[in-house]
């Protein structure tokens, strides 16, 4: 008990320093706790993933067209259960500075390949009934206010004119990695006005989304596909979902790993930081230590107090700093467009992180002042002026 409050004493005797220390601390916790955050938010996609679905796309580039006329034969593939397909659309709503993810899909077996995405049966019945409906994220309605019966203008880019879409539907999300930021619409009112406006674009989808019998036939049902169209004019990759959007964030890789790189740099750099405040504070106190060895203080008294000191400043910063954290990303949520991040929240393994790299900051912090105080002999201690 009264190497607690010696501990507790010796932290806050020099109150600025002490203070200081604490500030960087929180604020090196917050900044780790963030940029975990956009990395973890970066992966939502790729944990999200089911085992059980496929992705078929051209296999020189995701942003040239399939024809349509494919879909009959993935079809008939052995181990195939469901068969939808997408086209990015695109699109501005608003302004450019809102994004979200906007898709024209088959309208009757969307929803067949991507159960996690849950549409009341009524509000599916309108969306297929009617050519221009439109179903939305939860989230995506929330943010921009807009229910049933609303209708959403878009300016095309890729598919240029004025695009007027009726709200016939929201969906929600059934699991926490479900993306609730989607835009999907029906195909056949593209591809109508493709046939009007562009006939040369007709008939052309972005990819397959096929849902599999048994997730084991990935590789195998992937391949017969493939085959299917193999030296075609337009001959198709088939993977699993998973590595379709790892092929994603590869093009990103590289921002990935420097942000990840950079959250343990700056751990380091406060470890550094307590260090040194630890080491200042172990020189001031040279003739106490050597005091207290006089009076009987065994060296696991001098490791306590000084390691509990370190432990002690290191905690608090670093519990501070979580505390913000949490707030900090909520903020950020809040000002970030939806379509970014469709998951951006303070994940369990950026937590257990911080906590652990609070420890071991405070550890090291505290291992040269150890050293250095159990090194000292008495009279040396007692006779130093500093």
């Amino acid at each position: 008990m009264k190497i607690i409050k010696l501990i507790f004493k010796n932290a806050f005797r020099h109150k600025l320093r002490t203070a200081l220390t604490i500030g960087g601390m929180a604020i090196v916790v917050i900044a780790f706790g963030l940029l975990r955050t956009v990395v973890t938010a970066w992966y939502v996609g790729v944990e999200g993933s089911a085992a059980d679905r496929l992705v078929t796309r051209h296999s020189v580039s995701f942003i040239l067209p399939l024809p349509y006329a494919y879909l009959d034969k993935v079809k008939q593939v052995p181990g195939v259960k469901h068969v939808s397909f997408f086209n990015w659309f695109g699109g501005i709503y608003i302004d450019k500075t809102q994004f979200f993810a906007r898709f024209a899909a088959d309208a009757n077996t969307v929803f067949d390949v991507y159960p996690e995405f849950v549409v009341n049966k009524k509000e599916l019945e309108d969306f297929r009934k009617e050519r221009n409906a439109c179903i939305l994220g939860r989230d995506i309605a929330k943010q921009y206010n807009l229910k049933i019966g609303d209708v959403m203008t878009l300016e095309g880019d890729i598919f240029p004119g004025r695009w007027d879409f009726v709200i016939r539907g929201i969906y929600q999300p059934k699991f926490k990695t479900t993306d609730a930021t989607a835009m999907i619409f029906q195909w056949e009112y593209l591809n109508e006005r493709m046939i009007e406006e562009s006939p040369e674009r007709a008939n052309e989808i972005g990819w397959f989304a096929i849902k599999i019998d048994n997730p084991n036939e990935a590789a195998a049902v992937s391949n017969k596909i493939d085959a299917l169209f193999k030296n075609s004019p337009a001959e198709t990759k088939t993977e699993t979902e998973r590595a379709f959007q790892q092929g994603f964030i590869a093009a990103s890789s590289a921002i990935i790993e420097g942000m990840n790189a950079i959250s343990f740099i700056i751990v380091g750099i406060i470890m550094l930081v307590l260090g040194n405040t630890m080491i200042m504070a172990a020189r001031e106190r040279t003739r106490e230590y050597a005091v207290l060895k006089t009076l009987g203080f065994s060296g696991g008294h001098l490791i306590g107090l000084i390691m509990g000191e370190s432990l002690f400043i290191s905690a608090l910063g670093g519990g501070v700093g979580l505390a913000l954290t949490f707030p900090i990303v909520a903020f950020f949520e809040s000002v970030l467009p939806k379509g970014w991040f469709p998951i951006f929240q303070v994940e369990p393994v950026t937590i257990i992180l911080a906590i652990s790299a609070v420890i071991i900051i405070g550890v090291a912090a505290a291992i040269f002042p150890v050293q250095r105080a159990l090194s000292t002999k008495i009279v040396n201690g007692l006779r130093f002026v500093g």
